[in-house]
């Protein structure tokens, strides 16, 4: 009797074991998805501007005659949420555009940068939007550019009802955006789109929450990652494995340039030349010297510009 007893308690000291295991994993998982995925930011357009006038104070004159005639423009994706963005046409006629795609709970207006160099100094159309979950647009959950890349499918082509059919379509991002225009690059798109540019841009989701995971919380990806990547499917309709950037790049056929800082940690600098030796020429490499992440065009402007210009006026007539 007391061998019974004593094993009945111990498979209940068991069962409460496992059981509070199970409890706080779902729980962890639950809060790794929605600290990851989840975007709470609040977003103030003006405040917007100021912020960025204050980090590019050189395009400050150019932002202030841009902004008044800039337009809006809504499209609505597979599940009905709107999404927003903004464009501009170029000062004098063009048959040249990009489609510029902002960073992880980031906005449009934080990429008018972007749309400097490639308005002013290059004389663009440009058209920025807001993907899922930022800015203005609507939904829950961030998707990482995986789902995005089907809205930047959407973009292309109302770019081409805005400014012609004959349009020539640059499609480039930092950071996640970075990694939305890699994603996308592996697409079947309209044959407007004659190349992209990709600034420190991940390999995939799972990498990238792989190396937050072990930089910020000193955790490896077993359990956890594993376990979130699975409720993100349910959640999102797709794993973090699938979300590779990677895999898209080794489909795509069109030239792609390659940007990444030197000094980048948050999406390391490793990455990049696992892409780039991945995709297929016609390709370019450039590594912005001493830059952390998503500082390359400020650290180096001009060196930037140079080698973008060049390489969009090659494939861009």
């Amino acid at each position: 009797y007391d061998n019974f007893a004593y094993m009945k308690k111990s498979t209940r000291i068991s069962l409460l074991i496992a059981s509070a295991i199970v409890v706080t994993l779902a729980v962890s998982c639950v809060c790794f998805l929605n600290i990851a995925l989840y975007n709470d930011t609040t977003f103030d357009e003006d405040y917007q501007y100021a912020r960025l006038c204050e980090k590019y104070p050189h395009i400050t004159q150019w932002v202030d005659s841009i902004r008044p005639l800039m337009r809006d423009t809504i499209i609505t994706d597979a599940s009905d949420n709107r999404l927003f963005a903004r464009y501009a046409s170029a000062s004098n006629t063009s048959n040249k555009t990009a489609i510029i795609i902002h960073g992880y709970k980031s906005n449009s207006i934080a990429m008018m940068h972007i749309g400097y160099m490639f308005h002013h100094d290059f004389g663009y159309n440009i058209l920025l939007p807001d993907l899922h979950s930022h800015g203005k647009s609507d939904g829950r959950y961030i998707q990482m550019g995986w789902r995005d890349k089907d809205d930047v499918r959407r973009w292309i082509d109302l770019a081409i009802d805005i400014f012609g059919n004959n349009t020539d379509i640059v499609i480039t991002g930092i950071s996640m955006g970075g990694a939305t225009t890699m994603m996308t690059s592996g697409e079947k798109l309209p044959s407007n789109v004659k190349c992209f540019v990709e600034d420190c841009g991940y390999t995939s989701v799972w990498d990238e929450f792989q190396n937050e995971l072990a930089a910020s919380y000193h955790l490896p990806a077993f359990p956890l990652l594993y376990l979130t990547s699975a409720l993100n499917k349910v959640v999102n309709g797709w794993s973090f494995g699938e979300a590779s950037s990677l895999h898209q790049v080794r489909n795509c056929r069109l030239p792609m340039m390659f940007i990444h800082g030197e000094n980048d940690t948050y999406v390391p600098t490793s990455m990049v030349y696992t892409l780039y030796y991945s995709k297929t020429e016609p390709k370019e490499l450039y590594i912005s010297p001493g830059s952390v992440h998503t500082m390359s065009y400020r650290d180096n402007p001009q060196e930037y510009s140079k080698r973008v210009g060049e390489f969009v006026t090659e494939y861009c007539r």
